[in-house]
């Protein structure tokens, strides 16, 4: 599919041409709006359309009779290619996709510079319209409600899934994204689109029940993985369609699962990836997802019975995830790779919790070192060398949304959030 782009060039274009070693004193108050707006121009330049640290089994090799059923070298494969720092996917074949994911956090960029950004903010509209389009055109079919999962098929010792399987991360994302739209922009549709995914998480997911009545919504149809930042995607998209459209399943089910993460939350505040199974790592942008959906649900709902965990889980995060203020950290115990999504996940996870000094030294930090001449970003930075390819999802639409959303809280949010979440004495 190829979206129809229509050129239109931003009024303020000379923000994003400018390096950070000229920007004088008013052009770096707008720092990451220069930097998101250089990143705007690669997206967009490229129809949003890029390779993925995961897209290995979209090679034509892999569809051959004798490797379609291999597990171990296909699960080598997508190993292999996240890992190499030369980007050999021409040589395989391998094409550049169009994933929703890239919509979803486009959308949400937009929808945050059509405040920060007001001169440009009819063009910003029309990139929104045009992202919607295309997410509606590459929804998933079949189930209860508007659905999303990622352009490439992928497989894991956890799961094989075919390109387009709905995953409740895929579309909890793409939501969040949507309802930004419906709530700066006012487009009707975005949140019609929120609604119906709620019916998909709803109806199509499975859940595991706890004891106490809470539950974990798999990770896909038909799954049982106790992913705590997964389900809890789907507990920020009940209680955000609940805000709108109140109903009592939405609010019931969003306040179960919430119940959920914080009641797998370990002593010391930290959330371990998963649950009943091996993966009890803590890493940095998985924590930032608890943690930012924990703070949507109790903004939406009105509901404060988790703040102690939330306090406890950032306090947390604060502690172990930045290496000398301003680096992000890959996991709690470890600085390497520095990621760029765990990257933007970071700026997103300070902006919500208005630690603005870290928020401002990561997005320097991440620009100076991360972001390319054309806009894009490098993967990661490794102890022993950089991995400098660019993807699409992972990296330019992620550090996309992060900064816009810095640029909107810069320049239209801070007030009103030290007035939601007053300083503790």
């Amino acid at each position: 599919m190829r979206l129809r782009l229509t050129p239109h060039p931003f009024k303020s274009s000379a923000i994003a041409l400018l390096s950070v070693e000229d920007m004088n004193a008013e052009a770096a108050a707008r720092h990451e709006l220069g930097a998101a707006l250089r990143t705007e121009a690669y997206m967009f330049g490229n129809a949003f359309r890029g390779y993925d640290p995961y897209d290995a089994l979209l090679s034509p090799i892999f569809g051959l009779p004798v490797l379609r059923s291999l597990k171990l070298p296909r699960l080598a494969i997508q190993q292999a290619l996240r890992r190499v720092p030369i980007n050999v996917r021409p040589l395989f074949g391998i094409p550049r996709g169009l994933n929703p994911v890239t919509l979803g956090l486009a959308v949400e960029a937009y929808s945050y510079l059509s405040s920060a950004d007001p001169e440009n903010a009819a063009t910003y509209r029309a990139r929104v319209l045009t992202c919607i389009e295309g997410l509606k055109r590459l929804r998933s079919t079949g189930y209860s409600g508007d659905c999303w999962g990622y352009d490439f098929p992928w497989e894991s010792r956890w799961g094989k899934l075919p390109a387009f399987t709905p995953t409740i991360v895929a579309t909890g994302i793409i939501t969040n994204g949507l309802f930004q739209a419906y709530e700066l922009l006012g487009i009707e549709e975005a949140f019609s689109l929120c609604s119906g995914a709620s019916q998909f998480v709803l109806r199509d997911l499975e859940r595991t029940v706890d004891a106490d009545g809470s539950f974990c919504w798999g990770y896909f149809p038909g799954d049982r993985q106790q992913v705590i930042n997964a389900t809890m995607k789907g507990a920020r998209l009940c209680a955000q369609v609940h805000s709108v459209s109140p109903d009592e399943e939405l609010a019931e089910s969003s306040r179960l699962t919430a119940q959920f993460a914080v009641s797998h939350q370990r002593e010391d505040g930290a959330w371990p990836y998963a649950v009943t199974d091996p993966r009890s790592w803590v890493d940095n942008f998985h924590t930032g997802y608890v943690l930012d959906c924990l703070r949507e649900y109790e903004l939406r709902r009105r509901d404060a019975q988790f703040e102690v965990s939330i306090r406890a889980g950032w306090n947390y995060y604060r502690a172990h995830f930045f290496e000398d203020d301003r680096v992000p950290r890959y996991f709690d115990t470890s600085t390497y790779p520095i990621d760029i999504t765990a990257c933007a996940q970071s700026i997103i996870t300070l902006s919500t919790f208005r630690d603005v000094a870290t928020r401002d030294a990561v997005a320097s930090w991440v620009i100076s070192n991360m972001q390319k001449a054309d806009g894009s970003f490098i993967y990661q930075i490794r102890r022993t060398h950089k991995n400098r390819i660019s993807y699409m999802r992972w990296g330019a639409a992620w550090m996309f949304a992060a900064l816009g959303k810095v640029a909107y809280v810069k320049e239209v949010q801070d007030e009103l959030e030290r007035a939601s979440f007053p300083e503790e004495s």
